[in-house]
């Protein structure tokens, strides 16, 4: 007789289950650190239940994020873009020292450096002279000790004589560790001298001035005699310091005139009329530079040029004597540009950096049409990369006038506003474009107040 296994079957499913359902019952168990999960043979059907919220009043109100602030730039306009963040190498500097003219009356300095392109004060005059009506000062600034220049710069009247004179783009006898800031040095016959005065045909604010000063560096001793507004001479001795050198002189200055008596292996530099509050634009143009040249003035000259005239703002525009009709690759002139603006960090810690781009230069093609020199437009590329990279600010001055073509229009307008080389500017074409700088950073001024006065809302 056969057993009837579907019975026992039954029983052992029976079994089962209850064994199951009953170890939902079991507490936690923990094996090797990990806690088992709860047998629920019923987990799949059973209806789960609806979570218990709390009111919202009970619970902590979430955190208020302020957004974060965005600079603007009015249409039609290029803006100064600023890569410095927190570094402090771009606008910020120059934008507070502004803001405490108010508080502190002290000079405000901007070094220009540049190329052939601001020869002769072309473009800084103007610059110098909108910046000065908003925020004071006086006094065309630093000039070299002599310049080829002299005779057609209007900002100043510029005589010398009895000097030797040294440039860094000299082709021979030139000592680079002897050089100063603008790339020269000057040695003086016994009774050389150097006159400027002030002139207010061009540009207000540059008839007179409230300081002279000339700088020197002198191994012996070096006698130096002054004289203000054609007055009385005064006569003063220097002992060798090892360190740059200035004298200077105070008061309504118009005209000041200064005679080396006696010089025993002393170095000049070059002499400035300034205002002691305001702004003081000094411009360091050098003919058939490329900018890389700056990499060669000596740590400890700049060091002692800093200490004598600290700048809050450093502006840099090169690129005419880089740029080529086929370039494409300047990735060695930005790796020496790099070099120097690291040099320039160094030297002036405080200053801001402006990388200024190159503008625009046409050349003819082989048809005789004027055309962009291709070259131009990937050397801008590489200028505001490098201002990126080196966290300092950059504005685009190709884009500003106009971009492409634009160079042709300004010497094709009436009146003319650039020279038939179709890469130089004149003084219409330099008050024109200077016009623009202004604009750009007064905006930039402006987005700095409005992100101020949001970062102190609530």
């Amino acid at each position: 007789m056969e057993k009837n296994v579907l019975k026992y079957t039954g029983r052992l499913i029976l079994i089962v289950m209850v064994m199951l359902l009953l170890m939902h019952l079991l507490p936690e168990v923990k094996i090797g650190g990990h806690v088992m999960r709860h047998v629920d043979l019923l987990g799949d059907v059973r209806r789960v239940s609806e979570p218990v919220t709390e009111p919202d009043s009970l619970l902590p109100p979430p955190p208020k994020v302020k957004p974060a602030f965005v600079d603007t730039c009015r249409a039609g306009m290029t803006c100064v873009e600023d890569y410095s963040d927190s570094t402090m190498r771009g606008m910020t500097h120059f934008y507070q020292a502004l803001d405490e003219l108010s508080k502190n009356p002290r000079p405000v300095r901007i070094a220009y450096f540049g190329d052939s392109f601001i020869e002769a004060d072309i473009l800084t005059a103007d610059l110098r002279e909108m910046l000065q009506k908003r925020f004071g000062g006086c006094g065309v600034g630093f000039v070299t000790i002599t310049s080829m220049t002299s005779g057609y710069r209007p900002t100043v009247r510029h005589t010398f004589g009895g000097w030797h004179s040294h440039s860094v783009t000299d082709s021979v006898y030139f000592d680079r560790s002897k050089q100063g800031v603008s790339g020269h040095y000057f040695v003086p016959n016994e009774g050389a001298y150097v006159e400027l005065r002030g002139q207010s045909k061009y540009a207000s604010r540059l008839d007179t001035c409230q300081r002279a000063s000339i700088y020197f560096f002198n191994r012996g001793e070096a006698a130096l005699s002054v004289r203000v507004n054609r007055g009385e001479t005064d006569t003063d001795t220097f002992m060798p310091t090892g360190e740059l050198q200035e004298m200077k002189v105070n008061g309504a200055i118009g005209s000041v005139r200064w005679t080396v008596e006696r010089a025993d292996s002393t170095l000049f530099y070059g002499l400035a009329m300034d205002g002691t509050s305001g702004i003081v634009l000094d411009n360091f143009s050098l003919r058939g530079s490329s900018g890389l040249s700056l990499r060669s003035v000596p740590a400890w000259m700049l060091n002692g040029f800093n200490e004598q005239r600290p700048y809050d703002l450093i502006i840099l525009q090169y690129g005419l004597n880089v740029a080529t009709e086929r370039g494409r690759n300047y990735d060695r002139y930005a790796a020496g540009m790099q070099t120097t603006l690291k040099h320039l960090k160094e030297a002036f810690p405080q200053a801001g950096i402006l990388v200024v781009s190159v503008g625009d230069r046409d050349y003819k093609t082989a048809e005789g049409d004027l055309r962009t020199m291709p070259g131009i437009k990937n050397l801008v590329r590489y200028q505001q990369n490098l201002a990126a990279d080196e966290a300092v600010a950059f504005w685009n001055l190709f884009e500003a006038m106009g971009g492409e073509g634009s160079m042709a229009k300004l010497v094709h307008a009436k009146p003319s506003m650039a020279n038939y080389d179709y890469t130089h500017i004149n003084f219409r074409g330099g008050k024109h474009l200077a016009g623009l700088l202004y604009e750009a950073l007064i905006y930039g001024k402006e987005n700095y107040d409005r992100r101020r006065a949001y970062e102190t809302e609530p």
